[in-house]
């Protein structure tokens, strides 16, 4: 199986593979331990010859619950239980550390485990909730790896993806003890956690930076230039590629707006996320039905339009915080007020559905308006 999970657990996603127990609430070490199915031992055993010699400088690690030989290292290395390493992130991060997943992968051969970090980073516009990845291999492929990530970790491939993206990680052999080198470890994870802000605050000056059409034109005969040294199939790929960037960016519905608001730094996180699920629902719309049906059509009119509601409510503060929260949870919001649109008895909040409908209602005069000057332009 390509996600390669033999156990694991997930607080209130459901990984893609489908694989492992869904929990609402996310656990401290000990219960994440048990979740995990991380709750056994490596045994250290003598490794013998077929005529029963033993083979002196090596030992085969082998799991204490089914015997199973995970892995034949040498005699130098230490064993860093599963137990331990879960201290050694606790000890790491401080007291009420808890885990959004945790497993086991190749048949125990190696473990994972995801805590969510205390601190949240603000990088153009959006909030982002980095995680702290602990990877740890019983086969004696690999040492101890810590890493800071966004990627949710849930099988080899996102765990791959992680460590090998992570601009800062520290990494301890098996020949060493791995839970006295806590300080060296929390000292290269503040450097991970200074490259975060540093990067939040080029975003945000990056963000407010006003690109004029003449501009943009110019990064996309960059992106894709368009010369005489590139065969006939090269510049009519780049030409091809020049057009669909000059389409999204001049005809994708709400781009300015939505923009010129981002810009004004007026946008809240939900108002951002909402922006960015409509463009990708555009795209899903763009990749699988070439053909618009009336149904299809009705949609892409009303998300553009609940789009441009929730940025009204947000920048001219006429929604209570408690239905923003309310919207942060949701795992779509696009989707969930599309829903509420159709169907009131989706929402647990009964004031919030009257807000979205009546705001909706009101609001779509003005899409009517922006889709005119959008038909005039065109």
């Amino acid at each position: 199986m390509p996600a390669n999970v033999e156990t694991m657990f997930s607080v209130r996603e459901t990984p893609w593979h489908g694989l492992g127990r869904i929990i609402m609430d996310a656990p401290a070490s000990r219960e994440a331990l048990e979740l995990a199915g991380l709750d056994w031992q490596v045994e250290s055993r003598n490794i013998y010859s077929g005529t029963g010699a033993m083979i002196p400088g090596y030992r085969a690690n082998v799991r204490s619950t089914d015997d199973a030989v995970l892995g034949v290292v040498s005699d130098r290395y230490r064993i860093v239980q599963n137990e331990e390493a879960f201290q050694f992130t606790d000890d790491l991060l401080g007291e009420g550390v808890t885990y959004e997943t945790a497993g086991s992968l190749q048949g125990g051969k190696k473990v994972w485990m995801l805590a969510r970090l205390p601190r949240k980073y603000l990088i153009a516009g959006d909030q982002v909730v980095p995680y702290l990845v602990i990877f740890n291999s019983h086969d004696g492929s690999s040492g101890v790896k810590v890493a800071m990530t966004p990627i949710r970790v849930v099988c080899q491939n996102t765990l791959n993806l992680a460590l090998n993206t992570a601009k800062r990680s520290w990494t301890a052999r098996h020949t060493e003890n791995v839970l006295l080198r806590v300080q060296d470890a929390r000292e290269t994870l503040q450097l991970a956690s200074n490259y975060m802000v540093e990067l939040g605050n080029r975003g945000e000056e990056m963000a407010h930076i006003d690109l004029s059409d003449h501009k943009v034109q110019e990064f996309i005969n960059e992106f894709f230039p368009i010369s005489e040294d590139l065969s006939d199939c090269q510049r009519k790929n780049n030409l091809r590629l020049q057009e669909d960037l000059k389409a999204r960016y001049y005809n994708a519905p709400l781009t300015r707006w939505c923009w010129q608001q981002h810009k004004g730094g007026r946008m809240n996180d939900v108002s951002n996320r909402a922006v960015r699920e409509f463009s990708e629902f555009l795209d899903r719309i763009e990749a699988n039905f070439p053909k618009t049906t009336c149904t299809t059509a009705y949609e892409i009119t009303m998300k553009s339009t609940i789009v441009s509601a929730l940025i009204t409510l947000d920048t001219e503060n006429q929604m209570d915080e408690r239905f923003w929260n309310h919207l942060r949870v949701q795992r779509n919001i696009l989707d969930f007020l599309y829903t509420l649109w159709l169907d009131d008895d989706r929402t647990l909040v009964d004031e919030f559905s009257t807000i979205i409908k009546n705001l909706v209602e009101y609001d779509f005069s003005i899409a009517e308006e922006q889709m005119k000057e959008r038909l005039n332009i065109a």
